[in-house]
This record gives structure tokens, sequence and C-alpha cells, in this order.
């Protein structure tokens, strides 16, 4: 018996990407030499993070639409003809038994042709309010994995499985790596830690903010570890004289900055509120205004309406932030509720539960 083929497809951002992967790592656990191929957009971040786990990736010519008027936008039709021909000779030839999509523009003319062949294929839907790609694909995939309740509004109800995000495996056991957390970032353990994640690309308005709040966090007496981006890295490592604010433009071991935080400042990406969750730290919101139908700030509300994170709107940080970060530092009530109520949340078991479904697929 041949081995068991799987693509997996999504991109564009790490909230696609880490969940792909551990999707990958799920099926190698539970499949005897499965071989894996991931598809995603060539010029995409995708393309390099997939083969630092050790997966082979093809990229296609494909990219998004710009909400504002742009060549690129011209260049659409041309680029997703190609990449719907660049997927139909990927899936003749590797042949797989089934395809993952994961989210994001890459995983959308995969998936598509995938369930023209009649390949099994699943899409995993990680927001509260569905993409357009996923949108889409909904009538044709088998499946749809979902994180939210109430997406019958957008898809078959017949198809939702609702499973929850997969995170990043050694996030699960962050809470054992506080030691090795405090050394990898020397940090004090005698003062409280705030992280600051703006999104694996940055953000540019947060950055600023953070970099204006220096005086603010030396004040009252708490260390940052801020992930800035690499767009970013450059234009602020060179300002920062504190002691107290460790910049980096990437985490690579996020478990270890999640293991030493006693706060956290994040978007609201699926991706992101997913590991938070199972986290279960308190949480700051600062959902990106800039992404399809404002769905991170719906993703965060969903928190906020259950008491499990604090939402501050982008517009209003020059007024809320400090204000917010006080009142979190101040009362330990706060904290255990907010730490609580996202614990609640979590879906430990989503990857588990997704590759369950990739496997019903296959034996139907």
């Amino acid at each position: 018996m041949r081995n068991q083929k799987f693509i997996i497809s999504g991109g564009g951002t790490g909230g696609h990407i880490f969940p792909a992967i551990s999707i990958a790592d799920e099926l190698k656990s539970r499949f005897s030499h499965p071989e894996i191929l991931f598809v995603g957009s060539r010029d995409r971040m995708e393309m390099v993070k997939i083969p630092a786990h050790g997966y082979e990736i093809k990229g296609l010519w494909i990219s998004g639409l710009n909400r504002k008027f742009t060549l690129n936008n011209l260049l659409f039709p041309f680029k997703l003809i190609f990449s719907l021909i660049q997927s139909l000779i990927i899936i003749l030839k590797f042949k797989p038994d089934a395809v993952v999509g994961t989210g994001g523009f890459a995983s959308g003319p995969i998936v598509f042709v995938a369930s023209l062949l009649r390949v099994p294929s699943l899409i995993q839907e990680q927001n509260s309010y569905p993409g357009i790609t996923n949108r889409i694909l909904a009538g044709m995939v088998k499946k749809i994995c979902v994180s939210y309740t109430g997406l019958d509004k957008y898809f078959p109800i017949s198809k939702i499985k609702l499973t929850g995000n997969p995170v990043r495996n050694n996030i699960r056991n962050h809470n054992s790596k506080y030691d090795e957390g405090i050394q990898l970032f020397n940090l004090d353990i005698n003062r409280k830690t705030l992280l600051i994640i703006g999104g694996s690309q940055g953000s540019k308005e947060i950055n600023n903010h953070v970099f204006s709040c220096i005086e603010f966090f030396n004040y009252i007496n708490i260390q940052v570890i801020w992930q800035c981006g690499k767009m970013y890295y450059n234009q602020y490592k060179e300002l920062i004289s504190s002691d107290n604010i460790k910049i980096y433009p990437f985490l690579e071991r996020i478990d270890l900055a999640f293991s030493v935080s006693d706060y956290i400042v994040s978007r609201a990406g699926a991706g992101s509120i997913s590991e938070l969750s199972i986290v279960g730290k308190p949480v700051i919101f600062i959902p990106s205004p800039n992404v399809a139908e404002d769905h991170q700030t719906k993703n965060a509300q969903s928190l906020v309406d259950k008491q499990a994170a604090i939402l501050i709107h982008e517009k209003d940080l020059e007024t809320e932030f400090k204000k917010m970060i006080m009142e979190l530092n101040s009362s330990r009530d706060l904290q255990n509720k907010l730490s609580k109520n996202i614990k609640g949340l979590a879906f430990e078991n989503a990857t588990r539960d997704i590759v369950n479904e990739v496997e019903k697929l296959l034996n139907k």
C-alpha cells in the first residue's frame, strides 16, 4: 500500500502558516510515512517558514486584491488563471489523497482545482467572519472546520465542524519554560513583563505608540518584550537605550516569550487568539483595521463579550493604551478574571480534531 499523500495550502501571514504546520505535524504522527506538500504564494513568508520546519513547498503566482487601485490589481486575473494552471499541474503530478486549506488567497486555486478533480478537500476557517476565499470554496469542499459558532450564516451547516484553530506544539507546554525564557530574554524576575506582538509583519501604528511609551514603561517599572516586525526593526533598535525594552524583529521562540509574560498586547488575528487562549494570560487586543470586513475587531469583540480580553481600537491608542496598562497592572482581580475567562475558551485538541476530519474524508 502506498503512503498517504496530502497537500496543505495557506499563507500570507503567520495566522495561516502556523496552523498549517501544526496540521502537517499531526498528519506525520498519525500516518505511517505520509508525503506532505505545501502550496503557498511564491513571494510571501511561507516560502521561508515552511522549509524551516522541514517541509517542501511550491509557490503559486498569486496575490490578493488591494482595496485601493494598484497595478497589482490589474494583474490579478492573469495571476489567478496562471495559478489555477499551476495548481492543476501540481495535483496531477503529486496525486494527493486529500487537500487542506488553512485560508489566505494562496489556498484558493489549489483547493478549487482539487475539488473540481474530486480530491477530498477540507478548509479551516479561523475567523468569526469568513474571508472571501473560504466563502467561495465552501460550496465545493467536503468539510469546513471552524473556530466560532454561528458560521452557518455563511457555510452549509452540514459541512461545519467546530474544532478551533491549531496552535504550535511548543506553546502547549510553555509554562514549564519560565527559567529558560528569563535567561533568553535577560529579564529581571522582580519586574512584571509585558509582551507586545503586533502581528508577524509588525504594525506601524502600534510600534509608533509603543516607542512613545518607553518612559511610561520605565515609570511603572515593567519590562517589555517587543516584536516589532522585520520591516521596522532597524528603525527602532538604534533608538532604544532602556534595558527594560527587549526589541526583536520576530520572536522565533514565542513559547518562551509567553512563558515569562504577565500581560500581552496583540493583534486579533484568529491564530493569535487561539494561541493566547491556550496561554491563558491577560490580553489587550488592538485589532488591525486594515483587514477584510474588519474581521479582527469582530474576533476581539467576541472575547470582550465574554469578559475574556480588553479591546483598544487603533484610533484610540493615544487615550486608552496607558490607561488600560495601568489598570491591568494594578488590579489582581482583573488579571485573574481575564486569565480564567480566556483560558476557558481554548480548544485544547483543535489540531487532533481537524486531522480526525481529514481521516474521515479518506475513509469515505
